[in-house]
């Protein structure tokens, strides 16, 4: 794939240098030259000295080819600029933006435009490594509402079916792993002492979730 980053920060070059690693075409724009130096060495992608929603950097960064867009910068604005200029006039099929203000996020996504608001999810994400929880997140999916969540099956729930776990539209089992062996169930499949769930929750159905497994 072809990615083009907005932003050299602490995020954007982490993201630049897994993606390049993985053999993907990265181009990466900063207006710091300096902030390249976070890239390393080794660094495989192209770099770019400009702002991230100039037109012109935009063009010579190949947005035009791009296949995502991720706008990581420390500033809204231009995250938020950034994004839609990709997603409305070039239509980059993955665009992603960073954003700080909830409040903002929550009006983008509503545009149809994919955003990240990591201190609202950080919150969430630390108080739930601070309390001790039978469920453990193991990731959050995009704006940190959904998230997969791994957890032991309870003796209550032994023998009954995944149908059993499954609350349409908030809580679902996407995998199992049974004797060091994973899969993927069908509704009917029976839940087995021993067995690791992997479910799909949204954050807000998380109660209800630890009320049906009983912990």
């Amino acid at each position: 794939m072809k990615i083009l980053i907005v932003g050299c920060g602490r995020v954007g070059s982490g993201i630049a240098r897994v993606l390049a690693s993985q053999n993907h075409k990265v181009s990466i724009v900063d207006k710091d030259p300096q902030a390249f130096e976070r890239l390393g060495e080794d660094f495989k992608g192209q770099i770019f000295t400009g702002v991230g929603f100039d037109r012109d950097t935009l063009l010579k960064m190949g947005i035009e080819r791009a296949d995502a867009l991720a706008a990581v910068t420390t500033n809204d604005d231009t995250n938020i600029v950034a994004a839609r200029i990709a997603k409305f006039i070039f239509r980059v099929p993955r665009v992603v933006a960073r954003l700080y203000d909830v409040r903002q996020a929550e009006i983008y996504r509503r545009l149809g435009l994919q955003t990240i608001a990591p201190t609202e999810w950080g919150i969430h994400r630390i108080t739930d490594l601070l309390l001790y929880s039978p469920l453990d997140t193991v990731y959050g999916i995009g704006s940190g509402d959904v998230e997969l969540i791994a957890a032991d099956v309870p003796n209550l729930m032994v023998g009954k079916t995944v149908r059993d776990l499954t609350v349409t539209g908030e809580i679902h089992i996407v995998s199992i792993t049974r004797a060091n062996r994973t899969f993927l169930p069908t509704s009917g499949t029976i839940l087995q002492k021993d067995d690791l769930l992997h479910l799909a929750v949204l954050r807000s159905s998380a109660g209800r979730l630890r009320e049906i497994l009983g912990v």
